[in-house]
């Protein structure tokens, strides 16, 4: 990454040079120059010891050289202009400012995404934060969101790349790879009373993804971190909103962790906790006892919130049909659905067993 960063540098002074100039490794090996054809050659003429010794500017009988500042304190990269004269002196003084300048600004965008990383998977311990951040001079206490992007089965290894042309910002919005199929997006909110500046985030993002390269993707949204330290919890409730999502919001492709409601309580609840929620509440007769026909009932009478008129014309079918339905879901079960009480223990049930289905799906 280094050579294509000083390469870039070299072609923008290029024209205004009247010299080649160029950037070796410590071993004497071209890695970036304006003559493009000497690049992965080595100059005969260079010895490392005779750089570290002279501590600055070095010639020999065809260049002169510069070493490049280094945070780990070792030589590690080396301007290099042809010539020994006065000019040459002067060119390669100049020109390893602007390949440090350019160098660091890269590493400091690179160690932050990093240094993002490392807080989200849980690789830092929490004193460390403050200080990385104090060394990065990395804002801690801005408003950000986590927005988990988890490409199905058709992956794409350019997919980062799209979803980093959309957030051109790389000093406050990270892209950052977390595996084939996931990229993480920490994304500055500087309107954090704005609930939905992230959700349009991932909005834009489905669509590039899906538009630019075919690819499918499931999006989970955090909650607003008003602090780097939250970072990590925030993270995983993104993750959260996609486990979840795939079980009681099928279908969508953005799913707000603050929008689960009681499938983010359920998830979290231990399997054998919901068997015997069900084997309680379904004392009569099990759940599975209700066919198809039934069950859709129940679904559109719930989503008309309890409403029998509305729900019969719904369905295409007279209002007494439907009560006389409701009488055998409650003969069945013991929960009569017009009751609140009773219709939000079905509701919670079904919702259990949906997990629990979805649970042993995985397994095999």
């Amino acid at each position: 990454m280094s050579s294509r960063i000083f390469q870039n540098v070299i072609i923008q002074m290029r024209d205004a040079l009247d010299r080649p100039i160029g950037v070796i490794d410590d071993q004497g090996f071209v890695v970036a120059s304006s003559e493009l054809a000497i690049i992965g050659s080595r100059l005969d003429d260079f010895h490392l010891y005779e750089i570290e010794n002279a501590g600055g500017l070095f010639t020999t009988a065809n260049r002169t050289y510069s070493p490049l500042s280094s945070g780990s304190g070792r030589t590690e990269f080396i301007t290099f202009v042809e010539g020994t004269d006065q000019n040459a002196r002067m060119i390669c003084t100049m020109a390893s400012v602007a390949f440090n300048e350019a160098k660091n600004n890269y590493e400091e965008k690179h160690n932050k995404a990093a240094f993002v990383k490392n807080i989200i998977s849980d690789n830092i311990l929490p004193g460390d934060v403050y200080v990385r951040a104090k060394e990065l001079h990395f804002v801690t206490d801005e408003v950000r969101s986590v927005i988990l992007v988890r490409q199905n089965e058709n992956t794409d290894g350019a997919a980062v790349e799209v979803v980093q042309r959309l957030f051109p910002d790389k000093q406050n919005d990270f892209v950052i790879n977390i595996n084939e199929s996931d990229i993480a997006v920490i994304k500055a909110v500087p309107h954090a009373e704005d609930s939905e500046e992230a959700r349009r985030a991932a909005n834009l993002i489905e669509k590039a993804l899906r538009d630019e390269l075919g690819v499918r993707c499931v999006i989970g949204i955090s909650t607003n971190a008003h602090h780097l330290r939250e970072l990590a919890d925030r993270y995983k409730e993104a993750q959260v909103a996609i486990d979840v999502g795939k079980v009681f919001e099928e279908g969508k492709t953005v799913i707000c962790y603050e929008s689960l409601g009681l499938g983010r309580i359920i998830y979290q609840l231990p399997t054998t906790l919901c068997e015997m929620f069900l084997n309680e509440v379904f004392k009569k007769n099990p759940i599975e006892t209700l066919d198809e026909d039934t069950l859709e009932t129940i679904n559109k009478f719930f989503e008309n919130n309890l409403n029998v008129s509305e729900t019969s014309r719904k369905l295409y079918v007279h209002r007494n049909t439907l009560v006389y339905r409701l009488e055998k879901i409650k003969k069945l079960t013991g929960l009569d659905l017009r009751e609140f009480d009773h219709a939000i223990v079905f509701k919670v049930a079904m919702m259990v067993k949906k997990y629990l289905d979805s649970l042993n799906a995985g397994r095999y």
